[in-house]
């Protein structure tokens, strides 16, 4: 059984809160299966995952959340009712990685715990519902896909490579406040639109398509 040093400890403990933002039950059920299986050797905090009734339960769950978060427009819905989950729960399994044993650690990894999972469930939330607008579901599916490998890769390398995990770690922060600030910008102005539309204002867009076409500019030729 693997014992892990203060390094592990602090790179689990950013990988567990991150990772809660996008699949908290299979944060949950991967840690404890490691444990119960004698894979590493959990901190006194996360060793109640590897129960084995937390194991089934949080098995079914992933089992839940695997399709619901494939299916465009369920997935956006699954998300919003989960902020008030993963995030708490991001930051409480982020302490539990110090336990009571270092309360100063403790409470650090809760505070940015908590902070990573919410840039990671904020940044999967405005993404995935930019994703919901395109009529195709396949985009909707590769981007739950990824998700779904990112959560165990991230884990994994926390454990066996910290310092790589580190500099990916930072990447992927800094690539989630990008996709936040993007997503957000493209769906304040979708919901400007529909806004207008059903207000029945003029749409901005269209009405400057049909003023090209009733007034072309000079250097337009005339067919």
């Amino acid at each position: 059984m693997t014992s892990l040093d203060l390094p592990q400890l602090l790179a689990l403990s950013a990988a567990i809160g991150w990772a809660s933002g996008l699949r908290l039950y299979l944060v949950v059920l991967l840690i404890g299966l490691a444990g119960y299986l004698g894979w590493v050797q959990l901190p006194g905090g996360l060793q109640l995952l590897a129960h084995p009734v937390v194991i089934a339960a949080s098995g079914f769950m992933v089992f839940i959340e695997f399709f619901a978060d494939k299916i465009p427009g369920l997935d956006s819905l699954w998300d919003m009712v989960h902020t008030a989950i993963r995030i708490p729960a991001g930051a409480a399994l982020a302490a539990g990685v110090f336990g009571a044993d270092h309360a100063v650690m403790a409470v650090v990894a809760a505070l940015l715990g908590g902070s990573f999972a919410a840039t990671a469930h904020v940044a999967k939330a405005t993404t995935r519902a930019a994703i919901n607008t395109s009529p195709e579901p396949f985009s909707n599916v590769g981007a739950s896909l990824v998700e779904d490998t990112m959560v165990p890769a991230g884990l994994w390398l926390a454990v066996a490579h910290p310092l790589v995990f580190a500099v990916l770690f930072i990447a992927v922060l800094v690539l989630s406040v990008w996709l936040i600030r993007k997503s957000w910008r493209f769906l304040r102005a979708l919901f400007g639109r529909v806004a207008r539309i059903f207000s029945g204002q003029p749409d901005p867009g269209v009405v400057s398509a049909f003023q090209f076409k009733k007034d072309p500019p000079e250097d337009t030729p005339h067919v």
